[in-house]
């Protein structure tokens, strides 16, 4: 498991991430992401090793990435955005490689399964470099399994892959999942939603939100934004839900849907149905729209995103390091 705590790194004035508190537990997958900048590349580089924080403490798998570095590197399978391949080498080669890198005793057996989840059997004799864009992710996803990694940390491991591939390889990230930690940094939305059971969103170098995707849905959607549909007369319905205390704005669509939206502090919709109810309409529909992780993200990483409302991330007590 991975365990973070009040983590913090500062280059020279500048300050990457800070105080960032969170545990990603052995048969999970969890998602991280942020915008460009965010702070999620130095995160993952004070976990992997290859570089100390400022201040806090990171632990894989219950050892301390700095003082003993080379016990988390055994535990850490890591594929980077870009993998340093041997373009030279022929993919069954740079997987042994690799695995004599490691030390491993089971080289051989080892280099057929990993050949095996990446679906590359057939392309084992091929050198790298004549090998496709989407296979050269592979081979990197193949080198961080060599050696059954306890934790699995993935930086867009799905960059350059066609649909098929896209699919193969997520698939493959719910099944290691089910036995290890995995770490997955990723810009493809769609993909943390499908696939991760838990997702912290990292903003200006603070965690602004961290929860089971659903959840994040059913927070924003629950209150934020919703859709009511009425018998006749939906001009009059919209001049009615403008006038109800929370409510932002309300407006007719194309569909004959009227949409409103709440303060965030507040949920209007009991006083709206209560409304038009009293005033004679025939109340059809009254739903919360759904917001997807790309709406969620978009919302909590936008420019204007005050710092302030990060969503609360008290440490961790110490007995939970």
């Amino acid at each position: 498991m991975i365990t973070v705590q009040s983590l913090t790194k500062d280059y020279g004035p500048n300050r990457a991430i800070e105080n960032l508190n969170f545990t990603a537990e052995k048969g999970e997958v969890l998602g991280f992401l942020g915008p460009n900048g965010a702070g999620k590349t130095t995160t993952i580089r004070i976990l992997t090793g290859f570089m100390p924080p400022t201040s806090g403490i990171a632990k894989v798998g219950g050892h301390d990435v700095i003082e003993e570095s080379l016990e988390v590197r055994k535990l850490v399978g890591y594929m980077p955005e870009t993998v340093p391949l041997y373009d030279d080498m022929r993919v069954y080669d740079y997987l042994r490689y690799m695995g004599q890198l490691r030390h491993l005793d089971n080289l051989d057996e080892r280099v057929e399964d990993v050949l095996e989840k990446i679906g590359l059997e057939d392309r084992s004799e091929s050198l790298i470099k004549n090998i496709s864009k989407g296979m050269r992710q592979r081979v990197g996803l193949g080198q961080a399994l060599i050696h059954e990694p306890e934790v699995l940390i993935l930086d867009e491991p799905t960059i350059g892959l066609d649909p098929k591939q896209i699919r193969e390889v997520r698939n493959l990230i719910q099944e290691i999942g089910k036995e290890r930690t995995v770490l997955l940094s990723t810009h493809i939305l769609s993909e943390a939603q499908q696939i991760c059971d838990r997702v912290i969103i990292i903003n200006k170098g603070l965690i602004v939100a961290e929860d089971a995707p659903e959840n994040l849905q059913n927070r924003l959607s629950s209150s934020r934004k919703v859709s009511v549909r009425v018998g006749a007369d939906a001009e009059k319905a919209v001049d009615l839900i403008k006038g109800v205390d929370g409510v932002v704005s309300a407006q007719l669509s194309t569909q004959g849907l009227i949409q409103f939206e709440n303060l965030s502090s507040r949920d209007s919709r009991a006083e709206v149905a209560k409304l038009l109810v009293q005033k004679g309409f025939d109340l059809l529909e009254l739903t919360p729209e759904v917001v997807n992780l790309e709406e969620i993200f978009l919302e909590l990483t936008r420019e204007d995103a005050p710092v302030a409302e990060a969503i609360e991330n008290p440490p961790l007590e110490e007995s939970e390091a």
